[in-house]
């Protein structure tokens, strides 16, 4: 499976946590997906992009370090962690289909060509 199949299956979960209004932890992921906490930005990434891409909410503000309940990069205080998971918590993502792995794979900018 390619890295960004993967991230589009981590997508699915991020969107049922955020209907259910619950902020996942590394650990958690790491347990739901079967992929180590240590590589998981890989995986986050390319939907990191995505959302930023396509204006949406910053999903990924919903998986935090357990010791520090802060999110990975993209997020400088407090404030914008609280702001960007609310934002997440009100977005209606079942409008939108899944993004493809393709469409994750066009907008992760960490790609190397």
């Amino acid at each position: 499976m390619t890295q960004y199949e993967r991230s589009a299956q981590i997508w699915s979960l991020l969107i049922f946590a955020a209907r259910n209004q619950q902020v996942l932890s590394y650990s958690m992921v790491e347990k739901l997906t079967g992929l180590p906490k240590v590589g998981l930005a890989n995986f986050l990434g390319p939907i990191q992009d995505y959302c930023k891409r396509h204006k949406l909410p910053q999903l990924t503000a919903l998986v935090v370090n357990e010791r520090t309940g802060i999110p990975g990069e993209g997020f400088h205080t407090l404030d914008d962690i609280f702001k960007a998971q609310s934002r997440v918590f009100v977005y209606d993502w079942l409008k939108d289909n899944v993004p493809t792995p393709d469409e994750l794979e066009k907008s992760d900018h960490h790609k190397e060509d």
